[in-house]
């Protein structure tokens, strides 16, 4: 599972940092991507999971039940009665917690997003996208601004705005994935505004429509990213390149869907690790 944190937009935890901040980031990865793995129902075959949360082997595709245990195991990791967590991976989570004096907010509101995903499959406007990455996206990285020792108020209202920004870059991208699992995250009221249906996101390639479509989502996303990324100036150090990172997974994955006439439904368009440096580079001299 943590193997997969190679194959993100931006680099999770990256050679660079301390490597008490890489073990904390990669334990924050670990639950997360767990979180995403039960949401999505990918995980690993053979209810495996579904024993080492406390439940029947049975319930591994159990969705709801899943969220039930992990959440459980995870009020465990806060707890300092025994017995522990069962989960290896909130085992690992358990020292970055104390080491870093974290909450148990942000880790709640990943598992509620994904709640939700088992519930809501359409979202009728933009407001009501951005609040599902308030629970999505957000609290990851205001983990990172904790583990960092660096959250302020102004840092995580420049991080929110970073973080619903890569939300909607990854949506922007994997519309077709989305909508073999019955999701689609682009607001109906903009489908309807661009005169798109759910069959025309269905096609094996997007009209004129269609690409309008995901020219203006992926603006909203590049402004958020425009608003958020002071943060990566206001830090310094290693910390500042790892922002900049993000920041620059962000605006070159924006590159390479405009770089496919914003025709993602092919396939999600994907940056180059060229890019991704010049992104990173042209982010730094910005912020100084």
């Amino acid at each position: 599972m943590l193997d997969q944190a190679a194959h993100e937009n931006f680099p999770v935890a990256p050679f660079f940092l301390p490597r008490a901040w890489r073990t904390d980031l990669m334990a924050v990865y670990g639950f997360a991507r767990l979180v995403d793995d039960i949401g999505d129902g990918d995980l690993a075959p053979g209810g495996g999971d579904a024993v080492l949360l406390g439940l029947d082997r049975a319930q591994g595709e159990d969705r709801p039940a899943l969220l039930d245990a992990l959440e459980a195991d995870l009020h465990r990791v806060f707890s300092d009665r025994a017995p522990g967590p069962r989960h290896p991976l909130l085992r690992r989570l358990g020292p970055t917690v104390r080491r870093c004096a974290l909450t148990p907010e942000p880790f709640l509101r990943l598992i509620e997003a994904n709640r939700q995903d088992q519930r809501v499959s359409r979202y009728g406007t933009y407001d009501d996208l951005v609040a599902y990455c308030e629970l999505s996206a957000n609290p990851v990285g205001r983990l990172v601004l904790g583990i960092t020792g660096t959250a302020s108020p102004e840092r995580i209202r420049r991080s929110d705005a970073v973080c619903t920004a890569l939300q909607i870059v990854e949506h922007v991208q994997d519309v077709a994935e989305d909508l073999g699992r019955d999701r689609i995250y682009l607001p109906a009221e903009d489908l309807k505004r661009f005169g798109v249906t759910e069959a025309d996101l269905a096609a094996p390639s997007g009209g004129a429509s269609v690409r309008a479509l995901i020219a203006y989502e992926a603006e909203r996303a590049r402004e958020l990213l425009n608003e958020g990324t002071p943060l990566v100036g206001s830090v310094h150090g290693r910390l500042k390149l790892l922002l900049a990172g993000f920041v620059a997974g962000g605006r070159a994955a924006l590159q390479a869907v405009a770089a496919a006439d914003h025709d993602v439904l092919p396939g999600p368009p994907k940056p180059t690790k060229l890019s991704l440096l010049r992104e990173v580079r042209a982010t730094l001299r910005r912020e100084g």
